[in-house]
């Protein structure tokens, strides 16, 4: 079910809302990226998702292909969503924090289904071997 989330970073001075189906499904991978920041995401339509404050406070990180941007607050360093394109998904995306939703429940987050992605490989379509550390 659709719903709307608030989100921010952890000293708030990046906000923002989005609206997210958590249980359509949301994503874990071990690139190297996601591994060292533990990320969790949902990747949405850029028009789901709207910036609410911190536009000047996000700082922006980019890496091998650069289609995408790994946004984080350049107060607390904490990455709360990123964006790009990236054809094989779909085109334009917000790829948003899990961990960064505000008014998401504990038992919201214990049904949301989770599906691994093996970037360290770059076999995306394919869950890696070892996941629980993920």
């Amino acid at each position: 079910m659709l719903k709307t989330y608030h989100g921010s970073c952890h000293c708030g001075a990046v906000r923002f809302e989005a609206d997210i189906d958590l249980a359509a499904g949301t994503g874990k991978c071990n690139c190297s990226i996601c591994t060292k920041r533990r990320a969790w995401g949902v990747l949405l339509k850029p028009d789901q998702f709207r910036l609410l404050s911190g536009a000047d406070n996000l700082s922006d990180y980019q890496f091998g292909t650069k289609s995408g941007h790994h946004r984080f607050c350049k107060t607390c360093g904490v990455a709360s969503f990123g964006d790009g394109y990236v054809e094989a998904i779909g085109g334009d995306y917000v790829s948003v924090n899990v961990n960064c939703l505000d008014d998401v429940s504990d038992q919201e987050l214990a049904e949301t289904p989770v599906n691994f992605a093996n970037g360290r490989d770059n076999a995306w379509w394919e869950p890696p071997a070892v996941t629980s550390h993920l």
